[in-house]
C-alpha cells in the first residue's frame, strides 16, 4: 500500500500525518511532499511528535515533483482553511482524499498558545488518520 500525504510547504501537517501512518503500520509505504516544499521541517512539529514517541526528524521536505511518475493507492491532502489552496496531484492515483487541518505554524500569540496549537493539530491529525487507517487500510 502506497500513500502520499500532500500539502503546500511539506514542513508540518503532512509530516505529522506521514509519521502517524508509518507508526500505525510499518508495512505501509508512506511519503509526504509539497507543491512548494520548504526544504525543512518545522521544529515545533518535530518536537510535538517526539513528545509522543514518534521521530520525524529524519524526514525530508520534498517537492511533489519527485513522486509524479509513481503510482499511489492514496493521495491525501491536508491543507486547511478557505485561504489555503489545496494542491492537486496530477500523477497516477487510485484514491484522492482530503482531510484538512489548520496550520499551526501560522498561529500567533504567546509561546504557550502557539505550542498549544501544535498539540491540538497534532492530536487532530492522529485521530483523523487513525480513522482513515481503520476504515480504509486495516481490513
Amino acid at each position: 500500500m502506497k500513500i502520499l500525504v500532500l500539502c503546500t510547504g511539506n514542513s508540518c501537517r503532512s509530516q505529522m500525518a506521514h509519521g502517524f501512518l508509518q507508526s500505525f503500520d510499518k508495512n505501509l509505504t508512506v511519503r509526504s511532499a509539497g507543491t512548494e516544499a520548504s526544504g525543512k521541517l518545522n521544529a515545533n512539529a518535530v518536537k510535538a511528535m517526539n513528545e509522543i514517541g514518534i521521530d520525524i526528524s529524519k524526514h525530508t521536505s520534498d517537492s511533489v515533483d519527485l513522486y509524479l511518475d509513481q503510482e499511489w493507492d492514496y493521495v491525501i491532502t491536508v491543507c486547511g482553511g478557505a485561504n489555503e489552496a489545496c494542491p492537486a496531484f496530477m500523477g497516477k492515483v487510485k484514491n484522492r482524499i482530503h482531510i484538512g487541518f489548520d496550520d499551526p505554524s501560522h498561529a500567533e500569540g504567546s509561546e504557550d498558545f502557539i505550542w498549544s496549537e501544535f498539540i491540538r493539530v497534532r492530536n487532530q491529525i492522529k485521530d483523523a488518520f487513525y480513522k482513515f487507517y481503520q476504515d480504509n487500510i486495516k481490513k
